[in-house]
């Protein structure tokens, strides 16, 4: 049973974030909490969990839902399909955000991280697009963010293979559901300050500071393009004149 903490604030929209407690995920929440949606915030930490839960709760006065899910794990992840599809608390929002990368190549690392990577950045969003996007169509509105990555442009790795892969899901999957009331959007962030890469043990010391993105910047110009209705958000004005760049140089 999900734990929840309530306020009464007459609050009617509802939105769940995957990789909820740190990085663009946390500021997502911060970011919609300031805005007065409720949350259902899902990851693998319970305590992590517990303490943004309390704190969202405490801070922006909505009611905080947490889901302990390791979205690798197919009988965990089919709790949050569960909650998504549940037609008595409505999901008016979906934000895949959790994930997370590898060092090493394809052909050194094992095939079993490389798999379990595959899992959370590609299988576990296709799942939970696929019910939301159907209980949203039928609701008749609802918007999905699905955070990729400037990663995608590049052919460098499984991982850019993978937000490659969502940045055109999300394009297709916005394209199919116009005129049905819901949004799609993929956001392609380019480095952020946030914990991914010391978790993923990636040496970034020789990155320039104006290289980097704030997180509250890049979820706050995430949900801005998602609400316009465009179907890829490229925060920052370096990122946006790469993606241009890029364009012409394949």
């Amino acid at each position: 049973m999900p734990l929840t903490f309530a306020h009464h604030n007459g609050v009617m929209t509802t939105t769940l974030i995957t990789g909820a407690t740190a990085g663009i995920g946390a500021a997502f929440a911060r970011h919609l909490a300031g805005l007065g949606h409720d949350l259902v915030l899902v990851a693998r930490d319970k305590d992590r969990l517990l303490e943004s839960a309390r704190s969202l709760a405490d801070t922006y006065g909505v009611t905080t839902e947490i889901l302990v899910a390791d979205l690798s794990n197919a009988r965990q992840l089919a709790r949050v399909e569960k909650r998504l599809a549940d037609p008595v608390r409505p999901i008016d929002a979906l934000i895949n955000n959790a994930g997370y990368g590898i060092r090493g190549t394809f052909a050194t690392n094992s095939l079993e991280a490389e798999e379990t990577m595959f899992e959370v950045l590609v299988h576990a969003p296709l799942r939970l697009c696929h019910v939301a996007a159907r209980h949203m169509a039928e609701r008749g509105g609802g918007s999905i963010l699905n955070v990729s990555s400037v990663a995608g442009w590049w052919p460098r790795s499984t991982y850019s293979a993978a937000k490659s892969y969502m940045t055109v899901f999300s394009q297709s999957l916005n394209r199919e559901l116009r005129g049905s009331g819901v949004r799609v959007t993929a956001l392609c962030p380019g480095f952020t300050r946030t914990e991914f890469h010391a978790r993923g043990d990636f040496d970034m010391s020789s990155l320039p500071r104006w290289a980097w993105l704030n997180a509250d910047a890049v979820a706050a110009a995430g949900w801005r393009d998602l609400n316009r209705g465009k179907s890829v958000s490229v925060p920052g004005v370096l990122y946006k004149v790469l993606r241009f760049v890029l364009r012409f140089a394949r």
